[in-house]
């Protein structure tokens, strides 16, 4: 990454003479010739030299790199506010900044914003404008000092959600009391893939050919085995910085692609944390000339494909007899197989086939320490008698708010009928 970590500035020197070639000169040389030039008085030589002095390129980096981490604190009350969104294929991540005139400790400080909905595929364009309301803000690990991260959502003119709003219907299943009380907690891990830039093939990979087959990859060291750990460490700590609730990261199964983890979040918390978390790995993936991809399928053939698998407790679940409380929200989840897969993130089938620790798309399960099933309950979740349930069926490009909320509807407040639900007993039993 030269364009981030340039060397030490330096000057190149270079002396003319006519049509003369110039040759590089370093300052240490050029300091010896003022030296001797002036030991040795005015030249009485009727040639002319002249001395240029040209900034390299990392000089120019380095000069743009000191006026990018410009701390504006003590010169200005003013920040700089990124306000964030979701675009219009419902996985793109949109951006654009404005000074606000004093630090801000709350969304609801800020004003509400515009954007142009016509070019993110999001509204006509002959009723182009689309409403900013900031939702949650974070600290800006690329600006610094008191400048923000704001994930905002978008309204209509009129306050109506747009379709691509996905939190205002997740935030009123949240605000359902039944559901507060419940204080549902998530651990989201969140997978993805690094790809070449020009030729869009998974980074460490050979152009146009394979690497080894998979196993020595997963958590792996070694030049020959972790593709991308810069990226990785860079995005865990400006995370950090940035006040998400990241708990975790690691390299994954497939070369080139690997996961991080963030939790545990309460309700809403949990998709906020996740898109911006997105954001900041799509603007340091940019800086290094990497191509972030949440494809669930990257590759096909013998390789894991990528996932977003969601952890998910209530508080009924994480208390003694808890576990009989799974069991229930499990029965439950069945019920509602189809429209969770169905909101589980685009292309899923591809990754869904019941091979490379996937259950088929087609079929619902669930198994303790099981990572072939549906839903997955750990082992001491089954030893303790409480715990969590992991849902395994969310695709890399999920959107958070919607099986963060999903999976709360499901469990708290939807209601199967008796027929459905001895049917669905029998099933399980057979399946367990």
């Amino acid at each position: 990454m030269a364009q981030i970590l340039a060397p030490t500035s330096q000057w190149q020197m270079r002396i003319t003479k006519s049509s003369t070639t110039a040759s590089p000169m370093t300052a240490k040389m050029w300091s010896s010739l003022l030296l001797k030039q002036n030991k040795r008085g005015p030249t009485k030589s009727s040639a002319k030299f002249r001395v240029l002095a040209v900034k390299s390129e990392d000089y120019t980096i380095n000069r743009l790199e000191g006026l990018l981490n410009l701390d504006l604190t003590p010169f200005t009350d003013r920040i700089i506010a990124e306000y964030i969104w979701i675009g219009g294929s419902g996985v793109d991540v949109r951006s654009k900044s404005r000074t606000i005139s004093k630090p801000v400790e709350h969304p609801s400080e800020l004003p509400k914003w515009n954007y142009d909905g016509s070019s993110t595929g999001q509204a006509p364009g002959e009723d182009s404008e689309v409403i900013l309301y900031p939702q949650a803000i974070f600290k800006d690990p690329f600006r610094g000092g008191n400048n923000i991260l704001v994930i905002c959502d978008a309204y209509t003119p009129q306050g109506e959600p747009i379709p691509t709003n996905k939190r205002a219907r997740a935030a009123e299943i949240f605000a359902n009391q039944k559901v507060i009380d419940e204080v549902p907690w998530y651990g989201i891990e969140q997978e993805y893939t690094l790809l070449q830039t020009d030729v869009k093939w998974p980074l460490g990979w050979p152009v146009g050919g394979y690497p080894g087959p998979q196993g020595p990859y997963y958590c792996g060291a070694g030049a020959d085995k972790s593709f991308g750990r810069d990226i990785s460490d860079a995005h865990y700590k400006a995370c950090l910085y940035a006040g998400i609730n990241i708990s975790g990261t690691n390299g994954e199964v497939m070369p080139g692609q690997w996961e991080y983890q963030v939790g545990p979040s309460v309700g809403i918390e949990a998709g906020d944390h996740i898109w911006a978390s997105r954001y900041i790995l799509e603007r340091i993936t940019e800086q290094a000339g990497v191509v972030l991809t949440l494809d669930p399928k990257p590759i096909e053939g013998d390789w894991n494909g990528a996932g977003c698998h969601t952890n998910y407790s209530t508080k009924s679940m994480r208390e003694e007899g808890g576990f009989e409380v799974i069991k229930k929200a499990i029965l439950n989840l069945s019920l509602r197989h189809t429209d969770h897969i169905s909101a589980y993130g685009e292309g899923n089938e591809r990754r869904l086939t019941g091979k490379h620790e996937t259950a088929s798309i087609n079929t619902f399960s669930w198994g303790v320490a099981n990572r072939g099933c549906s839903i997955r309950v750990g082992r001491e979740t089954e030893k303790q008698g409480k715990g969590y349930l992991e849902d395994r069926r969310p695709a890399s490009n999920m959107d958070p708010y919607i099986v963060t909320s999903l999976l709360a509807e499901t469990t708290l407040l939807w209601e199967p009928t008796l027929e459905a639900e001895a049917l669905a007993a029998q099933k399980l039993a057979l399946n367990v």
